[in-house]
């Protein structure tokens, strides 16, 4: 429904759509284990595994979560060559090195952060995650390299209710609002410019922040989550430095609004980048 809806709205020309080439497992590697990812391939999960994926597991979903995690990878050769590109899909932050968890099987930026790292695109990635939800699972894979820097602003009290560790962390309470969350995001970003200098950004872009969603908890309108997103991409914009953009979470009911909030996030960057 998304690309159709940036199509049908003019916020972008169908030639500005690609359908991503499968990366090799040797891509897949450098964020995943090997034996994890031969479970994937044989579709030999554990029933633990799977009831913590969240999916009944089939060839179908692990080519999907391939697939995702393939269109992260090549934005990011289009962000190099034009300051910003978007997936209309992945955002996959509860993936493990070597598990899956809350519907995400492979971590879609955090192969792409070390698909950077490994080929000297970039020295210092910076991972923005929005998404109401803490992205443990990239914040795991990345405790012990210093040249990405995890930033997740998430709920307190809402999944996952053991939270790992990332670089920096804020917890937010339940029924934030728009002044509180702006406010306390735009802090977060002036510290994170004055103690790192990353040549290269991820965002994830969740829109379950809304005070619509029924997973939420938080209480921001959809005009709060635009300007979240416009704070963002002035961050980059300000240093020259190029961002890739996933979607992530969105559970309103209504499916209108998470479409709105999502293209939202594509408007802001085109107007800014």
């Amino acid at each position: 429904m998304l690309p159709h809806f940036l199509i049908q709205s003019n916020i972008v020309n169908p030639d500005d759509l690609f359908s991503p080439r499968i990366v090799d497992d040797e891509t897949i590697l450098l964020s995943h284990s090997y034996g994890y990812l031969t479970q994937l391939r044989e579709l030999s999960l554990s029933r633990r595994m799977i009831r913590e994926s969240g999916f009944p597991l089939s060839q179908a979903l692990v080519e999907r979560e391939v697939r995702i995690l393939s269109g992260t990878v090549e934005c990011t050769k289009y962000a190099l060559e034009s300051g910003v590109a978007f997936n209309v899909a992945g955002g996959t932050h509860h993936a493990f090195r070597d598990r899956p968890e809350g519907f995400c099987l492979l971590n879609d930026q955090a192969v792409a952060a070390a698909h950077l790292l490994e080929r000297s695109l970039a020295k210092q990635v910076l991972i923005i995650d929005l998404d109401v939800h803490q992205g443990n699972g990239t914040a795991s894979i990345f405790k012990d390299e210093s040249r990405v820097f995890t930033f997740s602003m998430h709920g307190e009290r809402n999944y996952p209710f053991r939270k790992e560790k990332s670089d920096l962390d804020i917890n937010l309470p339940d029924e934030t609002t728009d002044d509180e969350y702006l406010q306390t995001l735009q802090t977060s970003l002036t510290y994170i410019r004055k103690s790192i200098n990353p040549d290269f950004i991820f965002f994830q872009a969740g829109v379950d922040v809304l005070e619509s969603d029924v997973l939420g908890k938080l209480s921001l309108s959809i005009e709060g989550c635009r300007m979240r997103d416009r704070l963002v991409f002035e961050f980059a914009k300000s240093m020259n430095i190029p961002i890739v953009v996933c979607m992530g979470g969105g559970y309103s009911k209504d499916i209108d609004i998470i479409i709105e909030a999502h293209a939202n996030t594509f408007i802001e960057g085109k107007i800014i980048h």
